[in-house]
C-alpha cells in the first residue's frame, strides 16, 4: 500500500514540479518584455544629451535675445528676403556672364556695321544683368516663401514641399502669359524642383 501510495504521489509531484517549471518561464517572459519595454519601448527613458551631463562642455543656456533672433531667422520673411538677395546676386552675375559671352552686345541693330564702344558695351551689359537680377530675385522670394508657407502648412520638411512650391511659382509666372503658360510653368517648376531635391537629398 506504501508502494502503490508512493506511486500514486509521484506524478502529482511531477505535475508540480512542471507547473512550477512553467510558472518560472512565465514570470521570466513577463520580465524579458519589461526589459523590452523599458529598453526599446514606450517606458524607455530619454537620456539627458547635455554635454554637462556627458561630461562634455557645458553650453550656457540660450538668452531671450538669441531666443528671438533664432525665431527670426527661421521665419518666413527672413528666408523670403535672403532668397531675394541671394537670387539677385546670382542673377546679376549670370546676366553679366551671358552678357560677356554673347557677340551681339552693344550693337545698333539700325547701323551693324557700326563698332560699339566700351561705354555701349558695358552699358548693355548693365542692363542684361539688372534684367537677370530682378527675375531671378523675384523667383527665390516667391520660391522660399511658398515653400515656407506649405511647410509650416504641412508640419513636413520633405521633397514635396520643394515640389508644390516650383508649381505654385511656375503656375504664377507663367499664368501672365495664359492659361496654358500657367500650367505648363507649373509643371515645368516642379519636375526641376523635384530633380533638384532628388539630387541634394
Amino acid at each position: 500500500m506504501a508502494a502503490s501510495s508512493g506511486s500514486a504521489n509521484a506524478p502529482d509531484s511531477d505535475l508540480k514540479g512542471m507547473e512550477s517549471v512553467d510558472s518560472g518561464m512565465a514570470d521570466s517572459t513577463i520580465q524579458y518584455s519589461m526589459v523590452l519595454e523599458h529598453l526599446i519601448g514606450d517606458k524607455r527613458t530619454v537620456k539627458n544629451l547635455n554635454p554637462g551631463v556627458m561630461g562634455g562642455l557645458p553650453v550656457p543656456a540660450k538668452s531671450d535675445e538669441q531666443k528671438m533672433i533664432e525665431r527670426g531667422m527661421e521665419s518666413c520673411a527672413f528666408k523670403s528676403v535672403l532668397a531675394c538677395v541671394g537670387g539677385f546676386v546670382l542673377g546679376g552675375a549670370f546676366g553679366v556672364f551671358t552678357a560677356g559671352i554673347d557677340t551681339n552686345v552693344g550693337f545698333d541693330p539700325k547701323d551693324p556695321l557700326r563698332t560699339p564702344t566700351a561705354r555701349e558695351v558695358l552699358k548693355d551689359m548693365g542692363q542684361r544683368g539688372m534684367s537677370y537680377a530682378k527675375n531671378f530675385a523675384i523667383v527665390g522670394a516667391m520660391f522660399s516663401c511658398t515653400e515656407c508657407i506649405i511647410e509650416s502648412h504641412r508640419g513636413k520638411s520633405d521633397w514635396k514641399n520643394a515640389v508644390y512650391s516650383g508649381c505654385v511659382t511656375g503656375g504664377v509666372i507663367g499664368f501672365r502669359a495664359g492659361l496654358k503658360a500657367g500650367v505648363l510653368g507649373c509643371g515645368g517648376f516642379a519636375a526641376f524642383s523635384a530633380a533638384i531635391e532628388y539630387y541634394l537629398r
